[in-house]
Formats: C-alpha cells, sequence, structure tokens
C-alpha cells in the first residue's frame, strides 16, 4: 500500500513539473509575441534609420571632400598632393566623431527597447568619463592640438621645421604626435600638445639669404653686379633653374664688418631646394670672384707694438741683379 502511494506520488509530481514547464514556455512564447509586435517594429525602425544616417553622412563628407579636392587644384599656390592628405585627414576625423555619435545613439535607444533603464547607466558613464578625463588632459589636449594644426595647416609631410628648437624633415603627423628626423638621421617625436614654436622653412616657397663679405678695397657696385649676373646665370641654368621662383634679390651693403664689407641677397626657390640652389650660387660666385680679381676676406688681426717697444725691425732691401 505504501508503493502504491509512493508511485502515484511520483506520476503526480511529474504530471505538476510538465504542466509547470508547458505553462512557462506558453507564458514565454505570449511574451515573445507582445515583444515583437510592440517593441520589434520600432527597433527596426531605429536601424534602418541608423544605416540611412550613416549613408548620408558619408556620402555628404564624400562629397565635400571631392569639393576641397577641386578647389585645391585650382589654386595654383596650393600643393595639391599635399593638400588633398590634409582633407583626407580631417574628412576622415569628421567621419568618425559622427559615426560614435550615432552608434551612442542607437544602443541608448536600443537599450530602452529592451526595457533597460539606462540613466543609471548614463550617470555611470559620465562618472566614469570624468575620471578618465582627469587622468587623460594631456592626451585629450595632444589630440585638439593636431585636429587645429591639421586645420589651420600649419605644417604638412615633407615639409623642413624647427619644432621647439630642433630642425628636420617632418616625416609624420598625427593627431597626438608628429615625427621629425633631423639631417643626422636622428628621429625625434613630439606631442602636439607640447609644442611651444613651431616653424615651417619650407612652405609654399623657401629662400636662401647671403651675407657675402668682400675687401673693403673691392668696388661695391662692381660687387652687386657681379652678384647680379652670377644669380641671372644659375637661373637661366636647365637644372637650377626650374627650382628658383624670383630672380634674385640685391638687397645692397648691409653692415661693416670688422674686415670685410657684408653685401645682403636673397634667392626665392620652391620647398626644400633652397639649400641645393644656394650652395651652387656660392660655388658660381666664388668663380666670378676669382675671374675678376675680387678679394674675399678672412678674419685677421694686426698687432701694433708702438714706437717705443720695437723688438723687431726689419729692413727689407731689394738687390740688383748683375
Amino acid at each position: 500500500m505504501t508503493l502504491t502511494i509512493k508511485t502515484l506520488s511520483f506520476k503526480h509530481r511529474i504530471i505538476m513539473e510538465n504542466l509547470l514547464t508547458t505553462e512557462f514556455w506558453s507564458r514565454a512564447l505570449t511574451n515573445a509575441i507582445d515583444w515583437a509586435i510592440k517593441d520589434l517594429p520600432g527597433i527596426i525602425i531605429i536601424l534602418i534609420a541608423l544605416i540611412i544616417m550613416l549613408r548620408v553622412v558619408k556620402f555628404s563628407i564624400n562629397r565635400l571632400k571631392r569639393i576641397l579636392v577641386k578647389r585645391a587644384e585650382g589654386d595654383e599656390t596650393v600643393d595639391t598632393g599635399e593638400a588633398e592628405k590634409r582633407i583626407n585627414t580631417l574628412t576622415g576625423i569628421v567621419l568618425g566623431a559622427v559615426r560614435i555619435v550615432l552608434y551612442t545613439v542607437f544602443i541608448i535607444m536600443l537599450l530602452s527597447k529592451f526595457g533597460i533603464d539606462v540613466a543609471p547607466l548614463l550617470a555611470s558613464a559620465g562618472i566614469l568619463g570624468l575620471a578618465v578625463g582627469f587622468g587623460a588632459q594631456e592626451l585629450v589636449r595632444d589630440y585638439i592640438s593636431g585636429f587645429f594644426m591639421l586645420l589651420e595647416d600649419q605644417i604638412r609631410t615633407g615639409d623642413v621645421a624647427i619644432i621647439n628648437g630642433t630642425g628636420g624633415l617632418v616625416e609624420k603627423i598625427e593627431l597626438r604626435t608628429i615625427t621629425l628626423r633631423d639631417f643626422n638621421g636622428v628621429v625625434h617625436i613630439f606631442q602636439n600638445g607640447k609644442i611651444n614654436t613651431l616653424s615651417n622653412m619650407t612652405k609654399e616657397w623657401s629662400a636662401m639669404v647671403f651675407d657675402i663679405g668682400v675687401a673693403y678695397k673691392e668696388d661695391v657696385d662692381q660687387v652687386m653686379e657681379i652678384m647680379k649676373q652670377v644669380g641671372d646665370e644659375l637661373q637661366n641654368d636647365p637644372y637650377f633653374g626650374p627650382k628658383i621662383i624670383e630672380p634674385i634679390e640685391i638687397l645692397g651693403l648691409d653692415q661693416f664688418g670688422d674686415s670685410a664689407l657684408i653685401i645682403k641677397a636673397r634667392l626665392k626657390t620652391k620647398p626644400i631646394m633652397q639649400w641645393e640652389t644656394g650652395r651652387e650660387y656660392r660655388r658660381r660666385l666664388k668663380i666670378a670672384f676669382d675671374k675678376s680679381n675680387i678679394e674675399i676676406p678672412f678674419p685677421h688681426t694686426t698687432v701694433y707694438w708702438g714706437e717705443e717697444i720695437n723688438p723687431l725691425k726689419l729692413n727689407i732691401t731689394k738687390e740688383n741683379e748683375a
């Protein structure tokens, strides 16, 4: 009798579990159907809206990029290749920022559709963002400085620049850092937020300034005429001529040095061409001065002993040849 009761109890328990399981799945199915009817269309609409907005933003930025590139191609004073690099960098940054904003809004709206209260999440994210902001102030400053540096076209890849007193060729420009390689091959990396002084030596055009010293006995006008002729010959040279933008400027007698008259001149060239052109100009000028017997003095010192102190006295006589 006891075995029969236990057996019935076991069967009754199985039946009850089956009933509960059936009721659970039925309720779950009902809730899922209700959610699909009420909330799923809203999620689909939000997803479609996100896709449409992303495509519209991408199309608009690409169109803006093409307009800016065409405008740069129409301006003869602008290097089209460098301008296109800067435009691509800036538009890529803008596109990435807009995407982040759209994805953030989409996630918040999606969580609200699933019945999740986003207010505590936003509060937590705000506190976390504030903490990270305090810890990453220097990083944020670097990115902001880099963005405005690119926006204002202060410097480009391939320029020769002096950054915080260090000169070299700009190899890479990023939002956080600038990579500079000096003449000795040493690579210098500068954080954009810590750049205090920036001098671009090759933006749009370059120049080589000459301080030419000649002896006091020389005719200044003749010297300047020779300098002008050498500059004109260099500009007519098939190799160096295309590198020179304007005829050489002879600015005139600049100063009276200790042992020379200093004549200043300037030669404008295309970017980064000033050093090669300047070396060739000096070489040709030395040859021209030698042909005209124009003395290029060197620093020297004359010691005067006075009349009373005359320890060394030379008498030079010339013997007549027989």
